[in-house]
C-alpha cells in the first residue's frame, strides 16, 4: 500500500510541476523608465485610461492629477474628478521618490501625515513609460494590477495612444481591463 500512496504522491507533483497546456509564462518583472526628471513631470495629467479600481469608483469624469513639489522634496499630490452627480471630488496626497534621484519609482499616500509611518499606507507609483517631451505617460505598480494612461491635455493623438498600448503590451499588461476616461470640461 505504502508504494501506491508514494507513487500517486509522485505523480501528483510531477503533474503540479509541469507546465500547463495553454497557459502563459508570467510576465517579467515591471521595468520603469531609465530616468524621470521630476520637475519636469510636475503640473497637470489629464487621465485618459484606466482599470478599473476601488478608490476611483466615485469618478464619472474629468479626472485629472496635480503635482507641485513640496518644501520637504516629496511631492503634493491633488487627484480631481466629477463623480456620477456631477460633483467635484478631491484627494489630496503625497508622493516620495524611491531609489536614487533620477528613480522612476514613487509612492503615494492619500492616508493622513500621522500615519505615513506606516508601510501599508503607501502605494506605487512607477511610470513605466513617459514619452520624451512629457506629454504622454503609463503609470502602474509592480504586480500590473492598475495603469493609468496621462496626458497633459484632456485628448490624445490616437496614434500615440496605440504606440503606447503596443509598448505597454510588449510589458506584459493585460489591457483588455482597460477603459477610456471621460473627459468632457476643464475642471476649476
Amino acid at each position: 500500500m505504502a508504494p501506491v500512496i508514494a507513487s500517486i504522491g509522485l505523480s501528483l507533483s510531477l503533474l503540479a510541476a509541469a507546465p500547463a497546456h495553454g497557459v502563459e509564462p508570467a510576465p517579467v518583472a515591471l521595468q520603469t523608465i531609465e530616468r524621470l526628471d521630476l520637475p519636469r513631470y510636475l503640473g497637470t495629467w489629464h487621465e485618459i485610461a484606466r482599470t478599473p479600481n476601488w478608490f476611483q469608483k466615485k469618478c464619472a469624469a474629468d479626472t485629472r492629477a496635480d503635482y507641485s513639489l513640496n518644501p520637504s522634496g516629496t511631492v503634493r499630490v491633488v487627484n480631481r474628478c466629477r463623480t456620477h452627480d456631477g460633483e467635484l471630488s478631491e484627494a489630496i496626497g503625497e508622493a516620495r521618490r524611491v531609489g536614487g534621484p533620477d528613480s522612476a519609482r514613487l509612492e503615494v499616500r492619500f492616508a493622513p501625515r500621522w500615519l505615513s509611518w506606516l508601510p501599508l499606507v503607501w502605494g506605487d507609483y512607477w511610470v513605466v513609460d513617459l514619452d520624451p517631451d512629457y506629454q504622454l505617460v503609463a503609470v502602474s505598480e509592480p504586480r500590473r494590477e492598475y495603469l493609468w494612461v496621462l496626458a497633459r491635455q484632456p485628448q490624445v493623438d490616437p496614434k500615440a495612444y496605440e504606440a503606447l498600448l503596443g509598448r505597454l503590451r510588449q510589458q506584459g499588461f493585460d489591457l483588455s481591463r482597460l477603459q477610456r476616461s471621460t473627459q468632457s470640461s476643464a475642471l476649476p
